[in-house]
């Protein structure tokens, strides 16, 4: 319903992912269909027709799904195609079937009991393999609508700008908004590293998540709202006037992002590196195309998702050649396979484990056993860069071993990367490592932080559980702490540190991560060009002076408010 009566401004909280500013009427997400008719068993005679109903439900979702992400573009796309991908899946739909041909259970109903299992194993597993709950949840609700014949849940189209609300915005979702008409977006759910966060600022879309006060009742549909993606605020009642200038300053700020042309440096020119995130040969080749100077991680094991066996070196090499081609006389970092936990590869076969985030992942696999994974790896990179040497081309490739944790494992890999003449690194996402980082850089030449795995690890917060979001947010000081440590590291041995995880993509946040001495920001390409426009405004004393505020920060929404009071009061 809509309010009538003058609105007293009220300021609910949340976490910001995705600076900017939006100003309009709220909106509500769809809510899914709650009642799924008559629980009564389908007589014999009707089940088959009654299974098919499943089938012919999934098979329109799935198709609507598909057409969407032809028409989206990057990870909008990607997520949209493998949720698709989920509705046409055999498992869920060979379950529901038979539930309604054993047991006469109505096809709503069967739908729901059989999605139901599928996501309570994916919930045990954790990490990703949670998030893909989500995306079956959603599956679930949009099946069951057609079914029903009821309006697809979700988000509704506005014929004129809105704020979108909701407790959670499944990816299809939030890789469907038309950031004309949807200008910000606020969940009660939701982290940093979520899908949701992701996808909305590729979109650039302001967003915030994490707002446990949200709620249909303290904010109706059609009330005049305010979001600032950047404080993690949504106003309720603001002053029109505030909230217009705000809109102007936000268009000009969008108008410097769209005119920035890099290379990445501060206002008083000192450079630093703004590189990209990548995953696959297509994702290199759209990087390359935008300011991005090149690869600040590439994600190996997301190219050998869908093997059943470790690819040869040969085939590895030719997929890694796909991104020296792409970027080729650039800076490329690449990852090695960071298996296990929530990214499990069939040829990286492990045993069960009862907590696999903390177990056998990432460099651990082929370290603990085998070693030849990481060396036929190693040997493929190494051939992909003599490759483009005798085509005449520089590549600068650099090569780091994920969750790394004792310098032994340090030493070791780098050593395997420089018998092949390859510049070996770490990532920093175990404490210990950001604790010791001097010692281990004794035996690499480069770290990169990933700040998502960090947090992680330091807060003893799942990064995918949506309760958890204020915790995983890498603005909490215990985090910068260890950032920081990492940083003064690398000055101090003469070696760079960078950080790849999605903490690079918030430009306040990067503004203090320079000014803690971390020479490159990796992100998605999207993100390069609002990172790069915010810097270009700063010189590298007022990062100095806003990395040395958030060191008195006890919280990390203070920690946000004293990094924007230092920059402001220095400018």
């Amino acid at each position: 319903m809509t309010s009538d009566t003058p609105i007293q401004e009220r300021v609910i909280r949340g976490t910001g992912v995705v600076p900017g500013i939006g100003y309009a009427p709220a909106a509500w997400k769809r809510e899914r269909v709650q009642d799924l008719g008559p629980t009564d068993p389908v007589p014999e005679e009707s089940r088959e027709s009654e299974a098919e109903k499943i089938v012919a439900a999934a098979e329109v979702v799935g198709e609507r799904l598909e057409q969407r992400a032809g028409a989206a573009t990057g990870v909008a796309s990607e997520v949209l195609a493998a949720t698709a991908s989920l509705a046409r899946d055999r498992g869920w739909r060979r379950a529901a079937a038979n539930l309604v041909r054993k047991d006469g259970v109505p096809a709503a109903h069967a739908t729901s009991r059989a999605i139901a299992t599928f996501i309570e194993r994916f919930e045990k597993l954790g990490g990703l393999m949670a998030e893909r709950a989500t995306d079956l949840r959603d599956v679930s609700d949009r099946v069951i609508a057609q079914i029903l014949g009821e309006p697809e849940p979700g988000v509704p189209v506005p014929s004129a700008p809105a704020v979108l609300l909701a407790d959670d915005l499944a990816p299809a979702d939030t890789a469907g908004l038309d950031p004309e008409l949807i200008v910000g977006l606020v969940t009660t759910l939701g982290g940093p590293t979520s899908h949701t966060a992701i996808i909305c600022r590729q979109l650039g879309i302001p967003c915030v998540v994490a707002t446990s006060e949200l709620s249909p009742s303290a904010v109706h549909t059609g009330d005049l709202v305010l979001v600032d993606g950047e404080a993690g605020t949504l106003t309720v009642g603001a002053d029109e006037a505030v909230a217009r200038g705000l809109v102007e300053a936000e268009a000009a700020r969008r108008e410097a992002i769209r005119s920035w042309r890099g290379p990445g440096r501060t206002a008083d020119g000192e450079p630093i590196q703004l590189l990209a995130n990548i995953q696959d040969g297509a994702g290199a080749r759209r990087a390359a195309a935008t300011q991005a100077e090149g690869v600040g991680l590439f994600r190996t094991e997301l190219a050998f998702f869908h093997t059943d066996s470790e690819p040869s070196v040969e085939d590895q090499s030719e997929i890694y050649s796909e991104i020296l081609d792409a970027f080729s006389d650039r800076k490329v970092v690449i990852r090695t396979l960071d298996a296990g936990s929530d990214k499990p590869l069939k040829f990286a076969s492990m045993e069960d484990e009862e907590n696999p985030a903390l177990g056998v992942r990432g460099v651990r696999i082929p370290l603990t056993g085998n070693i030849k994974l990481l060396t036929n790896q190693l040997d493929g990179i190494a051939a992909s860069i003599r490759k483009a040497r005798g085509e005449g081309h520089s590549p600068a490739v650099w090569v780091m071993a994920p969750m790394v944790a004792t310098v032994d494992e340090a030493r070791r890999f780098g050593d395997l990367c420089r018998e092949r003449g390859i510049i070996p690194g770490i990532m920093v996402e175990v404490p210990a490592v950001a604790l010791k980082a001097r010692a281990f850089l004794k035996y690499v030449d480069f770290m990169s932080i990933g700040t998502n795995d960090l947090t992680q690890y330091a807060m003893a917060a799942d990064r995918m559980a949506p309760q958890l979001a204020t915790l995983t947010d890498p603005w909490q000081p215990a985090v910068l702490t260890l950032v920081a440590q990492t940083a003064a590291a690398g000055q101090e041995t003469g070696k760079p540190v960078g950080v790849c995880g999605e903490a690079a993509a918030d430009p306040l946040l990067a503004c203090v991560l320079v000014g803690m001495g971390v020479t490159s920001l990796s992100m998605a390409a999207s993100a390069v060009a609002p990172v790069g426009a915010r810097l270009a405004t700063v010189t590298r004393e007022q990062c100095r002076a806003a990395a040395a505020a958030v060191m008195d920060a006890e919280t990390a929404a203070e920690a946000k408010e004293l990094a924007a009071a230092a920059l402001k009061a220095a400018s």
